[in-house]
């Protein structure tokens, strides 16, 4: 990564657009350099067993649309136009796909997949050597460049007019808030550099968002011994 985590995260920026459509969000960034990711390995497979065993704790008496935070996410996705029933918020992806198994694709995201629904709060992860510019969660215009995979071939798309989006200056990183990830940035055995953004709504505390950023910065430091993280909250 070019120049410092604190730069960095020193340019980043929530839109007001996004503010008025939801008051109470709040975005933890977290970023982290020198570690040595890798391969999937026995401390994500830990990780990912708690998380699927806190899962199907939190569903034994509901359906995962009545968690809090799910619920939460999918009233902030029908508030851009959205079908939380079409597309859904990660952390209600990753909370109903817990029964049969979370994925498990490399160290980093075996990470923030379980640490997402440990503490139920959404997480996404993006190579930072892959980024351009600062991160930015803005209201699309429906032009921005979105690169992705449909029927197993690479392929471009573009959100819709209003959709809430991450990007940077080369496109979108995440659609829909928190629902898919660009294939340019996203993290690999490789990746040295990771920018995560964990998205919080009303339901969740700013002590419980608090206790997940603790929790998936403690999980990043044991990844390396020369390993730095920094974080920032970004809210209205």
């Amino acid at each position: 990564m070019t120049g410092s985590l604190e730069t960095f995260l020193s340019t980043a920026e929530v839109h007001d657009a996004v503010f008025s459509l939801r008051p109470d969000y709040r975005a933890m960034l977290v970023v982290a350099d020198g570690f040595d990711a890798g391969p999937s390995d026995a401390a994500s497979e830990d990780a990912l067993q708690a998380g699927e065993a806190a899962a199907r704790a939190a569903l034994r008496d509901r359906p995962v649309t009545e968690v809090p935070h799910v619920a939460a996410w999918r009233e902030a996705y029908r508030a851009f136009g959205a079908k939380p029933q079409r597309t859904r918020n990660s952390l209600e992806a990753m909370m109903r796909r817990a029964e049969a198994g979370l994925p498990r694709i490399n160290r980093l995201t075996d990470l923030y997949n379980a640490v997402s629904v440990l503490h139920q709060v959404p997480v996404g992860g993006e190579d930072l050597d892959r980024y351009r510019g600062a991160p930015r969660l803005v209201r699309a215009t429906g032009e921005e460049p979105f690169d992705t995979v449909a029927d197993g071939a690479a392929v471009v798309e573009h959100p819709e007019v209003g959709e809430v989006v991450w990007c940077d200056e080369a496109g979108v990183t995440c659609r829909r808030w928190n629902w898919r990830q660009a294939t340019r940035t996203q993290l690999s055995e490789a990746t040295t550099s990771a920018l995560f953004i964990l998205d919080a709504l009303g339901p969740m505390s700013d002590e419980a968002l608090d206790a997940a950023t603790d929790d998936l910065t403690d999980r990043l430091t044991r990844l390396g011994p020369d390993v730095s993280v920094s974080s920032r909250l970004l809210a209205q």
